[in-house]
C-alpha cells in the first residue's frame, strides 16, 4: 500500500471536538479549520496534544455549572 501524500488540516466543530479533513475539500458545516495543517500522521499527532478532554463543550459547560450551583 502506498503512503498517503495528501495535505490534512485539523478542524474542530462548535463543541470543541476534533478530526481531520482533507484541506482540497469544503468543510461540511459546523466544522472550521483550527489552523494544523500537512500529513495526516502529523495532524493526528497534533489532535493527540491539544485534544486533551474529549468531553463536548456543552457537557464541560454544564457540569461546571452544575458544581457551582
Amino acid at each position: 500500500m502506498s503512503e498517503d501524500e495528501r495535505t490534512y488540516g485539523v478542524v474542530l466543530n462548535h463543541e470543541e471536538q476534533y478530526s481531520l479533513w482533507l484541506v482540497d475539500r469544503e468543510l461540511p458545516a459546523g466544522w472550521r479549520f483550527e489552523g494544523k495543517r500537512g500529513p495526516k500522521q502529523e495532524c493526528l499527532d497534533h489532535i493527540d496534544q491539544v485534544w486533551t478532554d474529549m468531553r463536548p463543550l456543552s457537557l464541560r459547560e454544564r457540569m461546571r455549572e452544575d458544581a457551582t450551583s
